[in-house]
């Protein structure tokens, strides 16, 4: 288990009631390094430390480098494509890891520390007129088809954290002005989008871009502000493809204790804990389904659907197969089996902290 620094209280046995089982669970220190200095984050304390170093991190020069002054075109669709606009705002919102407060598979009340503030990415109407829906974890989904482009409207509209925010994409293509990436004195400027600023990222849907990929803030403090829940996904279909008749986003991540402010770590699906919490997906017997997984975490994850196996991207039939950070896969099958099924990571210490749920077949 990993060492604990003296002032980072010691995780309450218990914390969430389940099978005695609930030390921290998938390490304890964020690592990142702001204005110069590194910063390990091993506690609430040193947390707040790396968000009032970001606050005070001024929007970087123009490097004097050739290649970081070039100036890029900005993409266009592809012919039969088309540009796919969507308006995203960055909001802090306070969160429940446990809104029913029940962990159904365990029948039992789930104790402790439920909400903390999160930060999240929120989708609004054209021009940000208006949200649509609720402030959510994950942010919402970016689809396109192979030859189109994605185009980002971003506002950092956080006023709880005052830190500079950004998207960055895996899986699509973009010039370095829409890799929405803090590089220090040679950031530009989709990477450090300050409280109040807006910025339009644009990206390339190219046949390589195929499957489901994770955003996430890669800003000066994006280790923190990805585990309070900077983070969605893309979804990028052949030409013509057609949807599964069930899809549903799945990510696997943690939420340590100098974030939460909670006595322990909990392991989650979509910033949610235990079943009846987690997504419950629901399909019938001839569905075309596909569970699209990643791990937005710095943990190995193993994902697990009962009665259910499925081919990956050699051929092979798994059941099991590993998540790593920020590693995607896709779970799709026909479905031919009813009943009540349930999904989960089959590393122990996060089953049993959370990171479990149920799939519902109809006949």
């Amino acid at each position: 288990m990993p060492s604990r620094s003296p002032d980072e209280p010691a995780p309450r046995r218990g914390a969430l009631d389940r099978r005695n089982f609930l030390g921290v669970a998938g390490g304890s220190a964020l690592l990142c390094g702001l204005g110069g200095r590194p910063l390990t984050a091993r506690s609430a304390a040193e947390v707040d430390d790396a968000d009032a170093a970001a606050r005070a991190l001024k929007k970087p020069a123009s490097a004097k480098d050739p290649v970081d002054s070039s100036q890029f075109v900005t993409p266009e669709p592809q012919p039969g494509g088309q540009k796919r606009e969507y308006w995203l705002a960055a909001r802090s919102t306070q969160w429940n890891i446990a809104p029913t407060g029940r962990d159904e598979w365990m029948n039992h009340p789930i104790k402790g520390k439920k909400k903390f503030r999160a930060l999240v990415y929120q989708l609004f109407n054209q021009g940000f007129a208006s949200p649509i829906g609720p402030a959510s974890m994950p942010g919402p989904t970016l689809e396109a088809e192979v030859g189109d482009t994605i185009v980002v409207h971003f506002r950092n509209s956080d006023t709880r954290f005052g830190q500079a925010l950004t998207v960055h994409p895996h899986g699509v293509r973009y010039n370095p002005e829409y890799d929405g990436t803090y590089l220090g004195e040679f950031t530009r400027a989709g990477g450090f989008i300050e409280p109040g600023e807006e910025f339009t990222y644009t990206w390339e849907a190219t046949p390589d871009s195929v499957g489901m990929w994770p955003y996430h803030d890669h800003g000066p403090n994006h280790t923190i502000n990805t585990m309070r829940g900077m983070f969605g996904t893309v979804i990028i279909r052949p030409k013509g493809a057609p949807k599964p008749d069930v899809e549903q986003v799945l990510i696997m991540h943690s939420f340590l204790p100098q974030v939460t402010r909670f006595d322990t770590a909990v392991q989650c699906f979509n910033g949610r804990v235990a079943a009846g919490n987690t997504p419950t997906v629901r399909a019938k017997v001839g569905d075309d389904v596909a569970l699209h997984v990643y791990g937005g975490d710095g943990n190995f994850h193993t994902f697990h659907v009962h009665g259910h196996r499925w081919k990956d991207t050699s051929g092979a039939f798994v059941d099991c197969p590993t998540v790593g950070p920020n590693e995607s896969i896709t779970a799709r099958w026909t479905e031919d089996n009813p009943g009540r099924w349930l999904y989960h990571c089959h590393v122990a210490s996060h089953q049993d902290t959370g990171m479990a749920g149920w799939y519902i077949v109809e006949p």
